[in-house]
This record gives structure tokens, C-alpha cells and sequence, in this order.
């Protein structure tokens, strides 16, 4: 057990990764929070619409998108892969309810066979590709990710000032659109998301805030996909919304909510893969994770203690002796 769990050292596990390492540690917790607070701002629309799976779907079909974008431009450069990814997520949406629709096919059904059919398809195509050693990509990374590599990425310059590494950036503009679609479009967003019905009758053409809902999603899995993974992304759609649904019922404090959660797990995920050396992606989710059981286990409590403040006699209840 102690092979597995190695003694706490405070100066070595909470002081030295912001002193000694801190040009690693910065961008790795930067990369972590930009990508569980914009996959979370996201996800708190999937949750309300029912369609969590949605995510896992795109994160998995992204592989056959890599490899035939390798295919296609002859170069596995972020750009070429980045444009692949993105296609295959959003040909996954469509297929999901074109599968849906034009049958009698659930849509949870629907989004299952999609997903395991396009990532059937890429591990297809990746060990038929490695056999012939035309290309080779580490399956464990496609699943898991390493953050870590963000730090050791040259670079981007502008005008001779460094502005950090590319996928940190590239997160940050994600981060940014989102966040300002969000602004925009709150509105619709939020009507057609809670009550499709309604938004229709109010003359809102859901099926095109739908789609823009899915694109964007594709948008953010594919950018938080080199540093997380397929898996990973996937509880960084859904961890976040629902550690902010324990606490609260609206949606303006879950958003925010969320972004907090994202720099808590960030912050305690790196903390905790130096203390254990684990994968930092990994030791972020899993941290988000607890704080999500902390919330619903508060939230059980606090509900328990107002049950029985509820039910305690008061004054004038109480029955007086004769």
C-alpha cells in the first residue's frame, strides 16, 4: 500500500511545483482549467437537454478523423489533425439524428451505434496503417491524453514576445467563444435547451441552435482532446455541470459554478499527480470528481437538516403540563 500511496511531503508536493517548476506547472494548470471550464460550460447544456452521451459519441468518433486527415494532407501537423477531428465530430452529430430520425431508433441507441461504429472504424484504420508502417499513433495518448507535453511545445511569438505554448492558446480562444456565445445568446440558449416546445412556438428555429449547440461542442472536444483524451473529455463535459446542479438551481450560478470547479480540479488534480505521479489529466478529473461527491453529499445533508428542523415542535405546538 505505501508502494502505492507514497508518503505527503508539503515543500515537495504543494511548494515546489509553483517555485522550482513553475514555467511547467503554470501551463499545464492553465491547460487543465481552460479545458474542464469550457467543456463544463458546455456540458451544463447537454445536461439540460438530455444528451450527455452526445459527448462521448464525438470524443471517440475523432479517430477515424485523424487518420484520414493524415491521409487526405500527407503531414500528421496540429492544423491537418485539428480539421480532421473537427469534421468527424461533426458528421458524427449528423449521423446520430439522421439515424434517429429516419427510423424507429432511440436516441440513446442512436448516438451508441454511431459512436462505436466511426471508433471501430479508426482503430481499423490505425492497425491497418501501423502494419504497413505507413503511420503510427500511441493509442494510449488517443484515450488519455498527457498534458504534461503541453509545457514542452515551442512556443508561439508575436512581434518577438512569447505568448505561451500553441494547444494552451488555441483552449483560450475556445474558452473565449464560448464564453461569448454563451453572452450572445443566452436567451435562446437557455429556451430552446429547457423547453423545445416553447422555443418553437415563439418562432426559433431549434433545429438550428441544435446543430450550433453540436458544432461548438465538437469545437471544444477537439481542441481538449490532445491533452486530455477521448475518455477525459468526457467527464470534463459532465462532472463540472453536475457538481454545480448539486448547489444550485439556476443557471446563471451553475455557469459560474462551473468555472470555479474547473480551477479547483485544476489546481488539486496537478497537486495530486505530483504527489502520486499519475497522469495529470487523470489526477484533474478524478479531483473534480470528489468535489462533485462532496456537493452531493452536502447537498444530502443540508436537506436532512432542514427535514428535521422542519418536524421540531415549536413553543406554541409543545403540550404544557397541568
Amino acid at each position: 500500500m505505501s508502494a502505492l500511496i507514497p508518503g505527503f511531503d508539503w515543500q515537495g508536493h504543494m511548494i515546489s511545483p509553483w517555485t522550482d517548476a513553475f514555467p511547467i506547472t503554470i501551463w499545464i494548470v492553465l491547460m487543465g482549467f481552460l479545458a474542464t471550464a469550457a467543456c463544463g460550460l458546455v456540458g451544463n447544456y447537454l445536461l439540460l437537454r438530455r444528451m450527455a452521451l452526445v459527448g462521448d459519441a464525438i470524443s471517440h468518433s475523432i479517430l477515424p478523423g485523424l487518420i484520414l486527415a493524415f491521409l487526405i494532407f500527407k503531414t500528421a501537423n496540429t492544423w491537418a489533425a485539428f480539421a480532421g477531428a473537427l469534421t468527424a465530430g461533426l458528421v458524427t452529430v449528423v449521423l446520430i439524428e439522421f439515424i434517429h430520425k429516419q427510423s424507429r431508433v432511440k436516441p440513446d441507441a442512436a448516438i451508441c451505434i454511431a459512436f462505436t461504429t466511426l471508433f471501430a472504424i479508426g482503430v481499423a484504420l490505425m492497425s491497418g496503417l501501423e502494419s504497413h508502417g505507413s503511420i503510427h499513433i500511441d493509442a494510449e495518448c488517443v484515450l488519455y491524453g498527457e498534458i504534461a507535453f503541453v509545457a514542452l511545445e515551442p512556443p508561439v511569438t508575436w512581434f518577438g514576445i512569447e505568448l505561451g505554448p500553441p494547444s494552451v492558446l488555441r483552449m483560450a480562444v475556445v474558452l473565449v467563444l464560448v464564453v461569448g456565445g454563451i453572452a450572445l445568446f443566452y436567451k435562446e440558449l437557455l429556451v430552446t435547451s429547457f423547453d423545445a416546445g416553447l422555443a418553437k412556438s415563439l418562432g426559433m428555429r431549434t433545429a438550428i441552435w441544435h446543430y450550433g449547440l453540436m458544432g461548438v461542442l465538437a469545437l471544444v472536444i477537439v481542441s481538449a482532446f490532445e491533452a486530455v483524451g477521448a475518455i477525459l473529455a468526457v467527464a470534463m463535459l459532465i462532472v463540472p455541470p453536475m457538481f454545480a446542479a448539486q448547489l444550485s438551481n439556476k443557471l446563471p450560478r451553475r455557469l459560474v459554478l462551473t468555472v470555479v470547479h474547473a480551477a479547483l480540479s485544476a489546481v488539486l488534480g496537478m497537486h495530486m499527480s505530483v504527489w502520486l505521479s499519475c497522469s495529470a489529466a487523470g489526477a484533474m478529473v478524478t479531483c473534480g470528481a470528489f468535489l462533485f461527491v462532496l456537493a452531493w453529499v452536502g447537498t444530502i445533508l443540508h436537506a436532512k437538516l432542514l427535514r428535521g428542523t422542519d418536524t421540531l415542535p415549536t413553543d406554541e405546538a409543545t403540550p404544557r403540563s397541568p
